[in-house]
């Protein structure tokens, strides 16, 4: 199963998705505000990767963005109603996760009786926390030192989208 935009495959994972995404889990840039650590090895993105291919295997809930026949990043659910997006930043700032959200959250409603989705970001990430208000979520709260990576604390805001009615 996948779903296709204008510029996009979004699909389920797999092994040979491995070095792509190692490229981007591994970049300091693209994990800036991410809730883990730049990944040191492949090992490491092996690990995420088999969680990946496992958990689509049940339901495709969480997609990697392939683009030109690579694989450029990740979006969807990851947890509970919780969705994220992560992108190579050699492709920042193009349009992609817009893009590849505005698919994903209907097949999102559509494939799970969730009442609404949810979305966490650090408010330094001021591109992400637009992206999340510009697919309609609204702002439900905040909280301060939410995750420390590598000594370094950061705070959380967190969204909700309902469901369309």
């Amino acid at each position: 199963m996948a779903i296709r935009t204008e510029r996009l495959i979004l699909r389920g994972a797999k092994q040979d998705d491995l070095m792509d995404l190692y490229a981007i889990f591994s970049d300091t840039h693209a994990m800036r505000y991410w809730s883990t650590a730049a990944h040191e090895n492949p090992e490491r993105t092996q690990q995420n990767l088999d969680r990946l291919i496992a958990t689509a295997e049940r339901q495709l809930t969480y997609f990697v963005i392939e683009m030109a026949g690579r694989a450029i990043g990740t979006a969807g659910m990851h947890k509970t109603d919780e969705v994220g997006f992560l992108l190579h930043p050699d492709f920042w700032r193009q349009g992609i996760v817009t893009e590849a959200m505005n698919a994903i959250i209907p097949y999102l409603f559509e494939v799970t009786d969730h009442t609404q989705l949810t979305a966490e970001a650090d408010p330094r990430n001021a591109a992400s926390v637009e992206l999340l208000k510009s697919l309609g979520f609204q702002e439900t709260h905040r909280a301060e030192r939410t995750f420390c990576i590598n000594g370094e604390w950061s705070d959380s805001v967190y969204f909700a989208l309902q469901r369309p009615s």
